[in-house]
């Protein structure tokens, strides 16, 4: 018999940091954020999301294949290429997409991952329950604009 491992995750971030090995940093600049699917295009919203998370003081690392730079931030190409510790990973690229990346999302080992609006994966959010990460339906510019993030 196969033993399932289980996690039984919130269905809001308010929870306690209890509920999760990962434990939060007190000031945005020790907080590093990685954006998948960053954009150097102001008007996409993974754009904006770059700008107001550098804004509010935010550690933040652009995901892009080809890009060299947005926003003055220099682009990791890969998530393979990312070696410190993430608090926050927040996607910008469909499940069509984020399919091929599910195995580096979890070697990531991401404090929490938000699922931007038309960013949901089943397949996604089965192996990080699994994984214990926390998983968030939200919008980063929401989040940040009410005090949530």
């Amino acid at each position: 018999m196969t033993a399932v491992a289980t996690c039984l995750l919130p269905t809001s971030s308010t929870m306690p940091d209890s509920q999760f090995s990962h434990k939060w940093p007190e000031l945005p600049e020790d907080h590093r954020v990685v954006v998948l699917g960053a954009s150097p295009k102001p008007a996409r919203y993974a754009n904006r999301a770059v700008r107001e998370l550098m804004a509010a003081g935010y550690n933040v690392v652009p995901v892009h294949p080809k890009i060299k730079e947005i926003e003055g931030l220099p682009v990791a190409h890969t998530l393979s290429t990312i070696h410190e510790r993430v608090h926050t990973l927040t996607l910008y690229i469909g499940p069509e997409r984020s399919r091929d990346l599910v195995d580096d999302i979890i070697r990531l080992n991401p404090g929490r991952v938000i699922l931007n609006p038309g960013t949901e994966s089943d397949e996604l959010e089965s192996r990080l329950r699994a994984r214990c990460i926390e998983c968030l339906h939200a919008c980063t510019l929401v989040m940040l604009r009410t005090g949530q993030f």
